[in-house]
């Protein structure tokens, strides 16, 4: 038996490797959090949640933490966006970027800058605070650390606590996306697979600045 296959079930649209569950599937606590999740900034329930479900406590916490990031750090949240497509496209995590797109792109980040992150081409920033934030996030996903230069620039120009948050962004949706990719938790609405498959990690190039 082979335990390190990596085969991905490319072509047909893999299963998903947990129960979703339906609404009438769920005990009561399962059916409070999808009910809490239903009336919150989200409106429905996809991604994670529909793994974490199985675990009701596991998913009242993850709920939590992850809205929290998600809507209410300091950054604002084209940047917070930006951040989450880089670890979905690090990950080749077809939800998270299927879901993150679309969200950056009604934040107002760039287009062509979202296009060359899923492309894995240089992405061309006009906004210096957004080139920043694509390269702490890039660096801290591909190298596990940042540089002090890397690191002052974000605290210079959102704080300690915005440099704290940005990294706790990075972190979470890192687990979101292997979370995703464990379970094979599907794109939602019955859409096409946004990113190629990859049984590797993906190496993102460095950004640059326009002009």
């Amino acid at each position: 038996m082979n335990l390190v296959s990596t085969e991905t079930g490319q072509g047909a649209r893999a299963k998903p490797r947990v129960p979703l569950l339906r609404t009438d599937e769920m005990s009561p606590e399962q059916r409070r959090i999808h009910d809490s999740v239903i009336a919150g900034p989200r409106g429905r329930m996809i991604g994670p949640l529909l793994a974490a479900i199985h675990s009701p406590e596991l998913a009242a916490l993850w709920s939590r933490f992850g809205e929290h990031l998600r809507f209410n750090t300091q950054l604002p949240k084209t940047l917070n966006e930006l951040a989450i497509l880089v670890c979905g496209r690090r990950w080749s995590s077809q939800v998270e970027w299927y879901v993150h797109a679309q969200a950056a792109t009604d934040a107002g980040l760039d287009p062509q800058v979202i296009t060359a992150i899923r492309l894995c081409e240089p992405p061309v920033f006009h906004d210096e605070a957004e080139l920043e934030v694509y390269e702490y996030t890039r660096c801290l996903q591909q190298q596990g650390q940042v540089s002090d230069r890397l690191h002052a620039a974000i605290k210079a120009r959102w704080g300690v606590r915005g440099a704290v948050e940005l990294t706790a962004v990075i972190g979470y949706y890192t687990l979101v996306a292997i979370t995703l990719n464990a379970h094979r938790i599907p794109v939602p609405d019955e859409a096409d697979e946004p990113l190629p498959h990859s049984d590797t990690l993906i190496d993102l190039p460095p950004g640059q600045l326009a002009g």
